[in-house]
């Protein structure tokens, strides 16, 4: 039986042994997920090194940790500066990050169009680059990254411009901070927010929702805490709203799909839903 684990702290992954269970289960091939929780660095270093692994979903605060003793990483891992997924591949570790691969997978499961649009990622961390990536690899002509603060949002954009071919494919690019940016958040046709902001109670919207729209769609990496300050507004102004569950599942499936192409060790028919699969299994309805 191959066995693969989610390393992270005890803490807020409890639904992903049941979704990967599941998703193994339906593609019918032994294989078994777990928990590898290690709360030291030093024992999620040595856990890393073991290999006696084959696969693993990685969560904060071990991101940066995988990604440093990977041998192979992907773009999006690259820009994220952390690995989300690591495949151990005949002894070596290839590092991918499913972030923004999930986000816009699901929000294309659920009708959302890239191509063309005037996108705006709200954030200016790891997963907040992995989503303009993906937003860009799938076809977006105008992308904005915005943070409260214009230089840092600047400065990951070039970050994010040094690292990526894809950003020199055609699309438009710029950065600043909310205040500054009204009239990007007013014209965009999706938002994404990918800051912490709704995790805690009482937090508020990241920038002030007045500019929101109907016809507009909304997305909030966030779900558990209940309906973030944001997505309230943005269903108050008629936008189109989605939580990150849909996101969390959509990542899981690109997890699967990662370790199936890397050690070609199963197959993934086309006719298998494995999104319905995890998130029945996760208890969501989506």
């Amino acid at each position: 039986m191959e066995r693969a684990y989610i390393l992270g702290h005890p803490v807020g992954h409890s639904k992903s042994p049941a979704m990967h269970n599941a998703a193994y289960k339906a593609l019918g091939i032994d294989w078994e997920y777990g928990f590898a929780d290690r709360e030291a660095e030093p024992d999620a270093r040595a856990f890393l090194r073991d290999r006696s692994w084959r696969a693993l979903n990685v969560t904060m605060p071990w991101k940066p940790l995988a990604y440093e003793l990977a041998d192979s990483r992907s773009v999006a891992a690259d820009l994220a500066q952390g690995a989300n997924v690591l495949v151990n591949w005949d002894g070596q570790l290839h590092a991918d990050n499913t972030d923004g691969k999930g986000c816009v997978s699901y929000l294309q499961r659920c009708g959302v169009r890239f191509d063309g649009a005037r996108v705006v990622v709200c954030g200016t961390g790891p997963t907040s680059l992995a989503i303009m990536h993906a937003c860009v690899q799938a076809g977006c002509a105008h992308a904005v990254l915005l943070g409260r603060d214009a230089e840092k949002a600047r400065r990951a954009l070039a970050f994010y411009r040094d690292r990526s071919a894809a950003a020199q494919a055609g699309a438009e690019f710029a950065a600043g901070s909310y205040e500054e940016a009204a009239d990007a958040l007013a014209d965009a046709a999706l938002i994404v927010d990918a800051t912490p902001l709704g995790m805690k109670p009482g937090d508020p919207a990241p920038f002030d929702t007045s500019v929101l729209a109907a016809g507009q769609v909304v997305f909030d990496v966030v779900y558990g805490h209940g309906e973030t300050a944001l997505v309230a507004a943005a269903r108050a102004a008629g936008c189109t709203t989605y939580s990150g569950e849909g996101m969390l599942v959509a990542q899981a499936v690109e997890t699967v799909q990662d370790i199936a192409s890397i050690t070609g060790a199963f197959a993934v028919p086309a006719q298998t839903d494995l999104f319905s699969v995890m998130a029945e299994a996760a208890g969501f309805d989506l």
